[in-house]
C-alpha cells in the first residue's frame, strides 16, 4: 500500500473541500437528487455552466471525475491534486490518461465518494475508495469488483450495537466500511476478506481516513482469526444465493462459493466459536424457503445447540423470479440483453432443482450470555417500513434486557421494579357512548415502532410501572381491583412482561 501517496490524496481531498455537504451545496437540491437516481445530466449542466463563467475549481473537478465519471484535462488534474499530482494519481491507481483526437483526457480508475454519517458518538465524515460502478465502466462488473457504500452497508451500520468494546471482527470487510464504523466504538478492529483487492482497498480507506486501530487480514471466512475470540462480530457476508453453474459470474463481494444459503449457516455457526462471553454478533443474510422447510425455521435449526441468544428479523420475502432478476441486474446485466435470459434460466433451474420456493432477507443478532442459562431464540418478520439508521442503540438495550430477564425466574422477575420506555404511549380505543375501551394499544415511537395489543391487566401494569413498585406488587393490586385471582393473573401476565422487555417497551428500573 502506497501510504505516502494516500496521505497526499487525503490532503488534496481536504483542500478541495470534497464533502457531502459541499457537493450538495454546489449541485443544488434538484441535481443532487437526480444524481442519487444515477441521472447525471442535471449535475453535469451545473458544472458546465460554472466552466463557461470561469468559476471552475478543484471541487468541480473531483465531482466530474468521481461522481459523474467524466474525463478532465491535465490542467484540471493539476488543480485538483496539487500535492499528489497527475503522476502520483496514476501510480496510486486513481487516474489514468488516454489520448482522444490528440487531446490528453484523464479519467478515474477508482471511485472516491464522500460519506457523511451520524451515530451515537456524533457526526462524522470519511472518503471511501472502491471500484468503479457499471455506469463508469459502461458494462457488467468484473468478478473481483469491490463495492463502495450501498444500501446493505448502511443497514448493517445502522443496526450495529454501538456500545464500547475491546475487540471487533469485521468478517468480509469489502472496502472496509464496517471496520471504519466499528473503530468508533472499539479499541481494536480486525477486518478480513478473501479478496486481495478488498484487503488492499480496506487498508487504503483506513489510512485515507486517519484510522490506525484497524488491522486487515487476507483469508476465507474465519480462517484468518482461527483460535481468536471477540467482543463483537459484524459481517455483511457474500450471502447471495447464486447457482453453481458454468457461465454464471461469481462476484467476490456477494457470492460465497457455497450452495444455497450454506454460507450464511456457516457464518452463524462460526460466530458461536469466536464470541467472547457477553459478546454480540450481527449480520445480514439470505435464507431459503423450500418445499420442505420455512426460512425462519431453518435459521432456528442453525442456532439450536450453539448456546447463543438469537434474534432474527426477516425484512423481505422474494419469489425466485424476482430474486434472480434483482441480482442479475446487480451485476450489470439488464432485461433485453442476450445474457439476461440465460442467467435467469440458470437461477430458476437451480431453485427448482433444489425445491426452493422463496428467499428471505433480514438481519441476525447473536449474543453469548456471560452466565450459564438457557438461550433465548426469537424469530420474527418485520416487513413494514423500518428506519434502520440508529437502530443499533435500541437493539443494544433489547439484547441487554433479554440477557438480564432470562437469568431470572418468574418469581425473581416479579420482585423487580420496571419502567416504561420514554417513547411508549398508551392508546385507548372506545366506541361512541361507551366508557370501556374495545382495544388498548401500547405504541412504540422509536425502535421497531411496534403497536402491541394489551389486555386490561397488562395495560394497568404498564401504566403503573414507574420504578417504584415491583411487578408482583403491582399485579397483586390490579388483581384486587379486578376481583380476579392474583396468582392466575401473574401466571398470565409475566410471559407478556418478558415480551415487552424484549421489545424495549418495558425496561429494568
Amino acid at each position: 500500500m502506497k501510504t505516502a501517496l494516500i496521505d497526499l490524496l487525503r490532503s488534496d481531498l481536504q483542500t478541495g473541500g470534497y464533502t457531502t455537504d459541499a457537493v450538495a451545496e454546489r449541485l443544488g437540491l434538484e441535481a443532487e437528487e437526480a444524481l442519487g437516481r444515477e441521472h447525471t445530466v442535471p449535475a453535469a449542466r451545473v458544472l458546465d455552466d460554472r466552466r463557461r463563467h470561469g468559476r471552475r475549481d478543484s471541487l468541480d473537478v473531483l465531482v466530474d471525475l468521481f461522481l459523474l465519471a467524466r474525463g478532465v484535462d491535465r490542467g484540471d488534474v493539476d488543480a485538483a491534486f496539487p500535492s499528489l499530482g497527475p503522476e502520483g494519481a496514476r501510480e496510486l491507481g486513481l487516474l489514468t490518461a488516454t489520448h482522444v483526437s490528440e487531446v490528453e483526457v484523464w479519467t478515474a480508475t477508482l471511485d472516491v465518494h464522500p460519506y457523511a454519517f451520524s451515530d451515537d458518538h456524533g457526526d462524522g465524515h470519511w472518503w471511501i475508495l472502491s471500484d468503479l460502478g457499471e455506469r463508469a465502466l459502461g458494462g457488467a462488473l468484473p468478478e473481483d469488483h469491490v463495492l463502495g457504500v450501498g444500501g446493505a452497508s448502511l443497514t448493517l451500520a445502522g443496526i450495529t450495537v454501538p456500545t464500547r468494546v475491546g475487540t471487533v471482527l469485521d468478517l468480509g470487510t469489502g472496502c472496509g466500511i464496517q471496520a471504519l464504523h466499528a473503530s468508533r466504538s472499539a479499541d481494536r478492529v480486525i477486518a478480513t476478506d478473501i479478496s486481495q483487492r478488498a484487503v488492499d482497498l480496506a487498508r487504503a480507506n483506513a489510512r485515507l481516513n486517519g484510522i490506525d486501530t484497524i488491522e486487515v487480514r487476507l483469508g476465507n471466512l474465519f480462517e484468518p482469526v482461527a483460535g481468536e475470540r471477540f467482543d463483537r462480530i459484524v459481517t455483511n457476508p457474500p450471502f447471495v444465493i447464486t447457482p453453481r453453474t458454468d457461465g454464471v459470474p461469481l462476484y467476490d463481494y456477494r457470492d460465497g462459493g457455497m450452495v444455497g444459503d450454506a454460507l450464511v449457516e456457516a457464518v452463524v455457526r462460526g460466530c458461536a466459536e469466536h464470541l467472547l462471553p457477553g459478546g454480540t454478533a450481527q449480520m445480514l443474510g439470505n435464507w431459503e424457503y423450500t418445499r420442505a422447510s420455512d426460512g425462519l425455521s431453518r435459521i432456528g435449526g442453525w442456532v439450536d445447540g450453539l448456546g447463543l441468544d438469537a434474534w432474527v428479523v426477516e425484512r423481505e420475502h422474494l419469489d425466485p423470479a424476482f430474486y434472480a432478476e434483482t441480482w442479475i441486474r446487480d451485476g450489470g446485466t439488464r432485461p433485453g440483453m442476450a445474457e439476461f435470459d440465460a442467467l435467469s434460466g440458470a437461477w430458476l433451474d437451480d431453485f427448482e432443482d433444489r425445491g426452493v420456493t422463496g428467499v428471505g432477507f433480514g438481519f441476525v443478532t447473536l449474543h453469548r450470555p456471560a452466565a450459564d442459562r438457557d438461550p433465548v431464540v426469537r424469530l420474527e418478520r418485520a416487513t413494514g417500513t423500518l428506519e434502520t439508521a440508529g437502530l443499533g442503540s435500541h437493539i443494544a438495550r433489547c439484547v441487554a434486557t433479554v440477557d438480564w430477564a432470562a437469568g431470572l425466574s418468574d418469581d425473581e422477575l416479579a420482585s423487580h421494579a420496571l419502567v416504561v420506555a420514554p417513547d411508549v404511549t398508551v392508546e385507548h380505543h372506545l366506541l361512541p357512548g361507551h366508557d370501556e375501551p374495545t382495544a388498548i394499544l401500547l405504541r412504540q415511537g422509536q425502535g421497531f415502532r411496534r403497536a402491541i395489543s394489551a389486555g386490561t391487566g397488562l395495560a394497568a401494569l404498564v401504566g403503573a410501572s414507574d420504578g417504584t413498585l415491583g411487578v408482583g406488587a403491582i399485579l397483586a393490586a390490579i388483581a384486587h381491583l379486578l376481583e380476579v385471582d392474583a396468582d392466575a393473573l401473574a401466571a398470565e401476565t409475566i410471559p407478556d412482561v418478558r415480551r415487552l422487555l424484549a421489545d424495549g417497551i418495558l425496561l429494568p428500573a
